[in-house]
């Protein structure tokens, strides 16, 4: 079977795509799947408008057997190239936009999306389509496992006298509310370091979550956000605002706290994860992603039964 992945090109990362778009390409590749990728550079409709010439004839040559768009704006210009039969993901933010465009999502699901898939059954709640499918990334549990908290310290050299807050996002990122972050830790009594993962090489993220005493994440709104699962197959202790599917991913993980978009409250969660992660070595979460089947090889499986079944 040959797919071919269309989504933003702007990552720092492999041909400039996503790494949760890679990774999840990779697995497929891990499960027989031919994938291919096309990342469409710059932002904004005209970028992505501008792509449609060469994405057109590169659907021509190549003739794959399923078009897979991530996010939105790739899905419509893979839709107009002539890309069929597609598969569009919706990855979180699609679903904040505004009415008119949501409508204008609506009439591409409608009549040219031949299955449409989104992260969390709180998306598909806030999109309001009915006949999607939910399924959330996988996270590589090859590449994100428990290691040593000292040594990976050592190796970022970080002091480990001293207790290592990881906010799991860019702050640049409006949407992952870094502001909230910071009045939130104004509120400890310990001394920490508060990180945060900007300009990170991909293959370092599993060093800085082993690494973290607590990992942080203090979003306005998600998907069903990978750095959570990530986390937690990396069995640390978890502080998050309830977005997404986090609720679902984090019942019953132990040492994890879902916080409203509370300073005091949040402060409170990060205190009791250090207490934790200074007296115990892991939570139980890289074995709630074997149980809830969120390992990468196993999404793998679930998203070629839908490449099947087109």
């Amino acid at each position: 079977m040959k797919v071919l992945f269309v989504s933003s090109g702007n990552a720092n990362t492999f041909n400039n795509i996503s790494p949760i778009v890679y990774s999840q390409g990779e697995s497929l590749k891990n499960e027989g799947t031919a994938i291919h990728y096309f990342g469409i550079s710059g932002k904004g409709f005209k970028s992505y408008f501008r792509a449609i010439p060469q994405l057109r004839k590169l659907i021509k040559e190549l003739r794959p057997d399923v078009v897979h768009a991530h996010y939105s704006l790739s899905a419509i210009a893979a839709t107009l190239s002539g890309g069929k039969p597609m598969v569009v993901s919706l990855m979180g933010s699609d679903v904040k936009e505004k009415s008119y465009f949501k409508f204008l999502l609506w009439v591409f699901y409608k009549f040219f999306w031949n299955k449409t898939i989104v992260k969390s059954k709180d998306m598909k709640s806030s999109l309001g389509f009915r006949d999607v499918f939910v399924l959330p990334n996988g996270v590589n549990t090859a590449k994100f496992y428990p290691m040593n908290k000292i040594e990976c310290q050592d190796k970022l050299n970080w002091d480990s006298t001293r207790t290592h807050i990881l906010f799991a996002a860019n702050p640049s990122r409006f949407e992952k509310n870094y502001p909230l972050a910071e009045k939130a830790c104004s509120f400890l009594q310990s001394e920490f370091v508060l990180h945060t993962l900007t300009n990170i090489d991909n293959n370092e993220i599993p060093l800085y979550m082993n690494a973290a005493d607590v990992v942080l994440l203090t979003s306005l709104w998600e998907g069903s956000p990978n750095v959570i699962k990530e986390a937690m197959a990396c069995a640390r202790p978890i502080v998050t605002t309830n977005v997404g599917d986090v609720s679902f991913l984090l019942n019953q993980v132990s040492e994890s706290y879902i916080c409203d978009f509370d300073e005091n409250q949040i402060a409170s969660g990060i205190s009791k994860a250090i207490a934790f992660s200074k007296q115990n070595s892991k939570t139980n979460g890289d074995s709630e992603i074997e149980r809830l089947e969120l390992n990468s090889m196993q999404v793998a499986k679930k998203l070629r039964g839908i490449y099947k079944s087109l």
